[in-house]
This record gives structure tokens, sequence and C-alpha cells, in this order.
């Protein structure tokens, strides 16, 4: 069954991408949820049409996400949380590295922010999807709070 997604769904494709999906999860999930609807003829030449008027949008906001990455590179992030030796009180997840980004002037959302649950001191490496097609990698080091 293929749908058009309405808006981007983890592990599936990103907003307008028609995507080939089983037919239970399209027809129970994607479509009642708002998140798709039915790849039709008439509503691939709609899209077409749609992203044809959108691309030079999309170049501005392809540029915006470079600016923002180049910002990102030069920021040095270091996270304060309770440790005891090497091993961490709790774990560092995405949105403590969000809340870093924010206490630098960078709004970025959590849900965009991919780097696994950290529960040592030391220093990791986050990605950052900043657009489809804008993937940086934020450097960041987990120090022990004084």
């Amino acid at each position: 069954m293929e749908i058009i997604l309405k808006q981007d769904v983890n592990k599936l494709g990103f907003k307008d991408d028609i995507v080939t999906v089983k037919p239970g999860y399209g027809r129970n999930y994607l479509i009642p949820q708002g998140m798709a609807v039915l790849a039709t003829p008439s509503a691939k030449k709609v899209l077409a049409e749609n992203l044809r008027q959108r691309a030079h949008k999309e170049a501005k906001l392809i540029a915006d996400a470079n600016a923002t990455a180049e910002a990102l590179k030069a920021l040095e992030i270091k996270i304060a949380v309770k440790a005891g030796g090497e091993k961490l009180f709790g774990s560092v997840t995405n949105a403590d590295i969000a809340a870093a980004l924010e206490s630098n002037g960078q709004s970025i959302d959590k849900k965009y922010i991919t780097s696994g649950t950290i529960k040592r001191l030391g220093k990791y490496a986050a990605n950052v999807r900043l657009h489809r097609d804008v993937i940086v990698e934020l450097p960041y080091e987990v120090v022990a709070a004084e």
C-alpha cells in the first residue's frame, strides 16, 4: 500500500515522502492519526505541484540549517552531572544535551538529537538532525559536577 506522509514519522520517512507500508499499518494507524493519506494518482499530482512550488523555500531552509550546523560545530558543550568515580548517578540523555544547547543559545528539540544513554564520564558525540539533508555531529563532554 502506497501512502503520502503528511508529517515526519520516525523510522519510516519524512513529510511528503511516498512510502510503501503494510495495509494494516497504513489503514489502521497512519491514516486515522492524520500522519498520512492514500497515494492516489490525483494525490500524487497535487504532491508534485506542491513540491515544485516549495523548492525555493526548501533551499532557504537548507541554508539556514547549514548556518546552524556551523554554529553548533563551534560550540564546546560540557555537561556537569553528579558522579561517583567514573560512573554517573543517573544518565545523560537527549534532553540533557538539548538543555545544554539551550543554555548556549541554540534552541533544538530533543527529538532531533540522537546520542543514546550515557552512564560514564568522558567525551561523546551526538547526531543532530537540523534538516532531512543536514545532519551534524556534535561533540560534547560529560564531566563530574563540583
